[in-house]
């Protein structure tokens, strides 16, 4: 994990389309902890490890079916050009094991990580055992690439940096920290739109108020996210 005055996190990107990055990640509180030291960023272009002269990195699947399958031969090269990097080595796939919060933590505790962004139909599954991939997703649901998830892996793991955030607390009180989703949030004015803030929340009760947000954030997370909220008491028990 990188700390002010130590190694930056490092987040290493292959990719077809490296000028997708750092994207979002260039603003905002991602884009002044890397200009602060906190994290670094290396993207690279997948095609430049292609053997032809048409930078060819897919081809037709054997077995037939339709849409094309990214080549082992450049995709192992491209690897390997990033031996000496640190950290686990993901494959962002549909099929992959369902990223969460859990996991961001792992990935922020460690050195860094070097993301594989698939394209077409996938990645011949050789370069994959040869490498011990990890795939990994953002959910039950299929992009044009893993560019987007890539982003958002690396925004989930970079806010978790120490010295990106303020105050520890503001970690701790996340959604899905303790299993549960966040309790809602209110600000000034007093009153909008006919509705006034919840008055345990202007008692200065601490100890009220921390009931309170729990006793929200199980309700939210009763009702929106059974998943959740069945794990979470299981947990408990």
């Amino acid at each position: 994990m990188s700390a002010e005055g130590s190694t930056p996190w490092q987040a290493t990107v292959l990719s077809l389309f490296p000028e997708m990055f750092p994207g979002p990640l260039g603003h905002s509180i991602a884009d002044k902890a890397r200009k602060s030291g906190l994290w670094s960023l290396k993207s690279l272009d997948i095609r430049d490890f292609a053997r032809d002269k048409h930078r060819s990195v897919d081809e037709t699947p054997f077995g037939g079916g339709s849409g094309m399958v990214m080549r082992p031969n450049v995709v192992d090269a491209a690897l390997a050009s990033v031996d000496d990097m640190p950290g686990r080595r993901i494959y962002l796939s549909p099929r992959g094991a369902r990223f969460d919060q859990a996991m961001a933590r792992e990935l922020a505790a460690e050195p860094g990580v070097v993301l594989l962004c698939g394209r077409y139909e996938g990645l011949d599954q050789r370069v994959i055992d040869a490498r011990g991939l990890e795939e990994v997703s953002l959910g039950d649901f299929v992009l044009s690439g893993g560019e987007i998830p890539a982003l958002a892996l690396l925004d989930a793991c970079i806010r978790l940096l120490p010295g990106v955030l303020g105050a520890a607390e503001t970690l701790d009180e996340e959604s899905f920290e303790e299993g549960l989703l966040e309790y809602p949030h209110y600000t000034q004015p007093r009153e909008w739109n006919g509705v006034s803030v919840p008055e345990i929340l202007l008692s200065g009760h601490h100890a009220r108020i921390r009931s309170w947000r729990r006793e929200q954030s199980e309700e939210i997370t009763r009702q929106r996210r059974p998943d959740l909220w069945a794990r979470y008491r299981g947990s408990e028990e």
